[in-house]
């Protein structure tokens, strides 16, 4: 039991909305960016990411965003269309905004990080009055990500889709995704995740970016199980906190919770697209019905597939590799 009720009789079983721009991901890695040369382009954007995974799992998905009205645009639609995820609500924009784009480093398997770059975007130009309300009355679930929330009129289109969520009990998934770059100071940041947060049926986010929101509601307490309890007494149903080589935490309204370590990786080339791949599974199972600790295996076990490849997008796995590892991390377990 995942203590989430799905509307059985809906067209699509989840809906991402947010970010959706290009990764470029360094072809020489074991180096700095300042040396490296060339770099392979992929579709990115954490709700794009989790909402890709979804659709690799055999999950109906469809998407709410903005895209540049470019090559790149084009790119991306074109990507969706090719994974069967509906873009009816993805939104052309005419203003001249661009795509965002993130440069990735590969210094080693634990030394990674991203060069984003996010002035005049297309994703953050999505206005409330092009959310369609028609298109989330059809899903069971709709993503929310926080980078979504950094500026206007992106942040009044998210609350005009949860207003729509709400109203046609489609249950609303809160993936934080604090990106520093997007915002101005982290009590903005803390105001509107908060504001999102409270009207959530599950939040998912790491430890760093509780511990952001908590900026602005008193003392910082970074214990995962009042963090939980906090968001309990509103709207959450499920609490997942995310602590990256450590595994993960998931807390339940009733007060359980569940401690999930991660499947060691055959060959780590990065670390990035880890939290994307394991929101996407963990997600895929809450809609499947399982238990919160199944869920949380086979989120752990795609984050193993997904950190051994180059890309985030691309290697999103399928159903049949999930449990492939599963088993083999149990037959090598037992021996």
């Amino acid at each position: 039991m995942n203590h989430i009720t799905f509307q059985q009789d809906r067209e699509l079983d989840f809906i991402g909305l947010g970010r959706l721009c290009i990764d470029l991901n360094a072809n020489e890695i074991n180096r700095p960016m300042e040396e490296t040369l060339t770099f392979t382009k992929y579709v990115g954007g954490s709700p794009a990411n989790i909402t890709i995974a979804l659709a690799k799992l055999g999950a109906r998905t469809g998407f709410i965003g903005k895209v540049s009205d470019d090559q790149f645009g084009r790119f991306i639609k074109s990507y969706l269309h090719k994974l069967n995820i509906d873009t009816r609500n993805v939104v052309t924009d005419h203003t001249g905004a661009v795509t965002g784009l993130a440069f990735t480093e590969i210094k080693s398997p634990t030394d990674c990080s991203i060069l984003m770059y996010r002035n005049n975007v297309a994703d953050l130009k999505l206005e409330a009055g092009e959310v369609q309300e028609d298109f989330i009355k059809r899903a069971k679930a709709i993503l929310i990500s926080g980078t979504a929330l950094a500026s206007s009129p992106s942040r009044e289109a998210v609350f005009q889709a949860i207003e729509y969520a709400r109203k046609h009990q489609v249950v609303i998934i809160f993936d934080v995704d604090y990106r520093r770059w997007t915002w101005k100071s982290k009590e903005e940041t803390a105001i509107y995740c908060n504001l999102v947060a409270e009207q959530c049926d599950v939040i998912i986010a790491g430890r760093e970016e509780f511990d952001v929101m908590e900026i602005v509601t008193g003392p910082e307490v970074k214990d995962d199980s009042a963090t939980a309890q906090r968001w309990f007494e509103r709207q959450a149903k499920i609490v997942v906190v995310k602590h990256g080589g450590d595994g993960s935490i998931v807390f339940t309204k009733d007060g359980g919770s569940s401690q999930g370590g991660i499947f060691p990786a055959k060959q780590v080339i990065k670390t990035f697209g880890a939290g994307d791949s394991f929101a996407g599974a963990f997600i895929y199972g809450l809609l499947q019905g399982w238990p919160v600790e199944k869920c949380q295996e086979f989120g752990s076990a795609s984050a193993s597939i997904v950190v051994s490849s180059h890309s985030c997008s691309d290697a999103m796995p399928t159903v049949e590799q999930i449990e492939n590892l599963i088993r083999e991390h149990r037959a090598n377990s037992s021996i």
